[in-house]
């Protein structure tokens, strides 16, 4: 009977990974940078699961020192319901500024390559999506708990593999797609149109609980 629980508990882990893991604000920003700065396949695909990591990672740990330590799990969501106002705050405020230097870069009508400094863009959005919580993972894991460490673990693994295989799956999807599109004509205004879609993912997120 507990084998069987624990079955159904790993195919809903891997079911709401999916799910979770389809929001925009999970794949979104990757593209649209990407794009923006003629990123390789290589690139944007190191970025997401580096991003994936962080993302994931941070919540394991969260919820680890929560088992760990005996904190209930009520307390545990209000700590990642306000990480998640953060980090959706922070993806607003990053597109916004990316959208703003993008016009400056625009007006200028500059073509030569980005500087290597641009690469703190990287590490933003990488810093955005450690603060960015994994909410359903915390619950999944108290659930396991009841199983013993072992589906702590198990659960832990699969939803991780999930959402970063997710993630790393629609970016390049997406890249794809954006890539095949007849955009030359707008490609003087990349960056400023990487910085909205940036900015309006996570208001949409933000707001309307997607």
């Amino acid at each position: 009977m507990e084998s069987s629980s624990l079955w159904v508990l790993l195919v809903s882990t891997f079911t709401i990974g999916v799910v979770h893991a389809l929001a925009p604000d999970h794949w979104v920003p990757f593209v649209s940078i990407g794009k923006a700065q003629g990123w390789s396949r290589t690139r944007l695909s190191w970025v997401t699961v580096l991003s994936g990591i962080g993302h994931v990672g941070s919540s394991v740990v969260i919820g680890l020192i929560g088992l760990g330590l005996g904190f209930g799990l009520t307390h545990l969501k209000a700590v990642e319901s306000q990480r998640g106002e953060i980090a959706g705050l922070l993806l607003i405020g990053f597109g916004l500024a990316y959208g703003v230097w993008g016009l400056k870069q625009a007006r200028h009508h500059h073509h030569r390559k980005l500087d290597p400094k641009r690469t703190v863009t990287v590490w933003a959005l990488f810093a955005i999506f450690v603060l960015g919580p994994c909410e359903p993972l915390i619950p999944l894991m108290f659930l396991a708990a009841a199983h013993g460490w072992h589906a702590v673990l198990l659960v832990t693994a699969l939803f991780s593999l999930v959402t970063i295989g997710m993630m790393l799956g629609q970016a390049l999807l997406g890249y794809i797609g954006v890539s095949l599109l007849p955009a030359h004509s707008l490609d003087r205004y990349s960056h400023v149109l990487a910085g909205g879609v940036i900015a309006a993912t996570g208001a949409m997120v933000m707001f309307l609980g997607i």
